[in-house]
């Protein structure tokens, strides 16, 4: 018996199970791809991350939002139901584009994955595999508003570049797996009986004495495999280093990519830019707006609005090159640039939008002072035809919004805002220019990175949301409060503040209360506003017994009507029912 240990540290049962032990080599080498379906799992995924790094490296050529996995994931916007998106937005927040794209690379890399094993068996399977990515991301590209020919390009260079990635590391898996596989496998059948027919010489007589501890080591035979110590055979070793190339690859495509996007970033453009100061100030903030922790301030910091939208890629849209086109039923069209959008009297204004997908008590909705032109001298300037009662406003990714006429021309303080708290519209928030229109959720009245405005009708044209998804076409925003303080963290005994945000866009709010337990309605205090196209903060000074307790508000808008207790989800037309908070006070 030879004593020379396995894998497993016990001797090898006869000479003829040499081959057999060396095929028990665990450890590294295994973790390497040792089987047949751990190199296809390599080969594939390594494959599927070559063909990212090329569509990632050609869309920094052409367009950051023509990489494949972006035109994937608005293809699965485009189609999300809005039950879906309301979840991914109240569960995700502001990181729901990061989870989405996310989600798409996992499933990519499975998918990747799946058919390496497959074209480990046949080869085709992979390449057909590779044909169903290619044809998902040239349909997706081909059907984004105003995608071009070249727009496609992304989407075809990364099957192409995935199915080069994918011959080459499936023809070095096979290699490897036949270099790893033991003599008597490589034979056949039958020459590996006639093997075990031969006699098997004697060994000399000191490879029969167990090694001590002044024994040298036997060195192994020639041609045998040196053990689990002296690295992978050449057959794995060409694995590796193909695998390591296409890692390599991947990684430069994506990085390369990445940086060639930068090219048509905005960033600069945005900082250098001085925005005229406004024909007409918003008012001055009155005396009396409360400061107390954990209570939203009035004007909610651009770093923190919320943001939602459709957009995965932010738009980067110069403001050189920037167009406003307003067509459609008016007797002038009218094509304005940035220049002379800016050259128009400003205006200021306070103006609180609001998301639908908002819950009851949720955080989609912030407070800013907007600067831009006014729409409606716009639209008096193209003149509306008669019968018009919708704006279908596009953005520069092809996101619609329709926005009634009469809502614009009623004299509120509809904008092509420019600038935001005093500085230029951030990027996410619709630089260089978008629309706010005070007293309508913002998937109508808010359009970001607008650059196209078709004045039209309800019967002939249907917005982004509104088609195929049921939610409302004009979209008033519904009179609804928020408890901000306390938050449900336990809470002292003895005098605490009750307190939160109410809103009625264009209608404004008349009071706020607040009960305990479902007792009696405590009236609130109200801080002074500038106006009601805004937010209002209140206040109710509760004496707080010890025990757990519920906490309800309900606001009061300036037409007399109370917000509703019944229970609405936030589509088609947004949310209803009271902001409750339950503490404990201790």
């Amino acid at each position: 018996m030879s004593w020379r240990p396995d894998d497993r540290g016990a001797p090898a049962a006869a000479p003829g199970n040499a081959a057999l032990a060396r095929c028990r080599i665990t450890g590294v080498a295994a973790h390497l791809g040792g089987t047949r379906a751990g190199r296809g799992v390599i080969a594939g995924v390594l494959a599927g991350a070559v063909a990212v790094g090329a569509g990632q490296l050609v869309a920094g050529i052409i367009s950051p939002g023509s990489s494949p996995v972006v035109v994937v994931g608005q293809l699965q916007i485009d189609y999300t139901p809005p039950w879906l998106k309301n979840f991914a937005i109240r569960e995700f927040g502001g990181h729901d584009k990061e989870i989405l794209v996310g989600g798409i690379v996992v499933v990519l890399a499975v998918f990747a994955a799946i058919l390496g094993m497959l074209a480990m068996r046949r080869l085709w399977y992979g390449l057909a595999g590779l044909a169903v990515f290619a044809a998902v991301g040239v349909f997706a590209a081909a059907t984004r508003p105003g995608a071009t020919a070249a727009d496609v390009l992304p989407a075809l260079a990364a099957p192409a570049a995935g199915v080069v990635a994918m011959l080459a590391l499936i023809r070095a898996a096979r290699v490897g797996r036949a270099a790893a596989a033991p003599p008597d496998a490589q034979r056949g059948q039958e020459s590996a009986g006639a093997a075990a027919r031969l006699p098997v010489p004697a060994r000399p007589p000191a490879q029969l004495v167990p090694p001590g501890p002044s024994a040298s080591p036997v060195p192994p035979a020639s041609g045998a495999a040196a053990g689990p110590l002296a690295g992978p055979r050449p057959g794995r070793r060409h694995f590796l280093v193909v695998s390591g190339a296409a890692a390599g690859a991947a990684a430069a495509g994506v990085l390369a990519g990445r940086l060639l996007a930068e090219r048509f970033s905005v960033t600069t453009a945005r900082a250098s830019l001085r925005i005229p100061a406004p024909a007409v100030r918003a008012p001055a903030l009155p005396a009396g707006a409360l400061r107390i922790p954990g209570l939203a301030p009035f004007l909610t910091p651009n770093g923190a609005f919320y943001r939602v939208d459709t957009a995965i890629v932010l738009p980067q849209v110069p403001p050189a090159s920037w167009q406003l086109r307003i067509h459609g039923m008016v007797r002038k069209e009218l094509s304005v640039s940035f220049a002379e959008l800016i050259r128009r009297p400003l205006i200021e204004d306070y103006i609180t939008l609001c998301c639908v997908s908002n819950p009851v008590g949720g955080p989609y909705i912030g407070n800013a002072r907007w600067l831009g032109a006014s729409l409606a001298g716009l639209l008096r300037q193209a003149g509306i035809r008669a019968g018009a009662d919708q704006l279908l406003c596009t953005s520069a990714d092809g996101f619609t919004s329709g926005v009634p006429v009469q809502a614009v021309m009623d004299g509120r303080d509809a904008l092509l805002a420019v600038a935001m708290n005093g500085a230029a519209l951030p990027v996410a928030h619709g630089f260089p220019a978008r629309m706010v229109v005070p007293g309508l959720y913002g998937y109508v009245s808010a359009c970001k990175w607008i650059t196209d405005i078709e004045v039209t009708t309800y019967a002939a044209a249907v917005a982004y949301w509104s088609a195929g998804r049921g939610w409302s076409q004009r979209a008033p925003v519904k009179t609804e409060s928020r408890i901000d303080v306390p938050g449900g963290s336990p809470v002292p005994a003895g005098r605490t503040a009750v307190a939160g945000v109410a809103w009625a866009q264009h209608k404004g709010i008349d009071a706020v209360q607040v009960r305990i337990d479902r007792g009696p309605w405590q009236q609130a205090r109200l801080a002074a506003v500038p106006g009601i196209d805004t937010w209002r903060q209140w206040v109710w000074d509760w004496d707080a017994a010890p025990g757990r307790h519920l906490i309800q508000a309900r606001a009061t808008d300036c037409t007399g009507y109370t917000q509703t207790p019944a229970q609405a989800p936030p589509e088609p037309n947004g949310a209803t029912g009271y902001p409750a908070v339950t503490v404990t006070v201790s």
